[in-house]
């Protein structure tokens, strides 16, 4: 028998029976209607075979465990399930998603290049000297913003400036030191 054929008041009565007495019948017919339309809707909106079988699991599992907690006067059922179904979707995509930890190497690092420590010295030398030659008031806001760690707010309250000329002095500041550095 079809969706269509039958009422919404028959699949609430079918998740009212899961709820009360854990009907395994009424479960299967939930599980054999919806289950193929969840996993159908799942990959329509993006999700690969596996995804969307893996999810279909959850979703129809989720079902059977909370269905005390459906509200036949907030959505139908079909909506619950679907609604299940999308929010499973985005966790398990999320999920997914997150980074691995790096593999942490064992022992100790190499020892940089020579040449490499040679360029940074040189490099960090040029920049302490490009910042000594800024304006005062453009190099203090530097020292703040930078190794201060200050936001331009806070800098601002502290020097008793506007905000927008904190934030052009740095940019007139940061400007100098791009052409020196070049």
């Amino acid at each position: 028998m079809t969706y269509e054929k039958k009422s919404d008041a028959h699949w609430v009565a079918m998740v009212l029976a899961i709820a009360e007495t854990r009907d395994r019948s009424a479960f299967a017919e939930l599980f054999r209607y919806f289950a193929p339309r969840v996993k159908a809707f799942l990959m329509k909106s993006g999700a690969d075979e596996s995804l969307a079988e893996e999810c279909m699991q959850d979703v129809m599992a989720t079902l059977w465990r909370k269905a005390k907690m459906y509200d036949p006067g907030r959505a139908s059922v079909a909506t619950w399930i679907f609604t299940i179904a999308r929010n499973r979707k985005i966790d398990l995509i999320r999920k997914s998603a997150r980074p691995e930890p790096e593999d942490l190497p064992w022992g100790p690092e190499a020892a940089p290049d020579q040449t490499e420590v040679v360029a940074l010295q040189q490099e960090s030398q040029r920049l302490a000297e490009a910042l000594r030659e800024l304006p005062e008031k453009q190099r203090i806001l530097i020292e703040r913003a930078y190794f201060g760690d200050m936001t331009h707010n806070e800098i601002a309250a502290e020097m008793g400036l506007p905000l927008g000329t904190v934030k052009s002095r740095i940019r007139l500041a940061l400007d100098r030191l791009r052409h020196s550095m070049t």
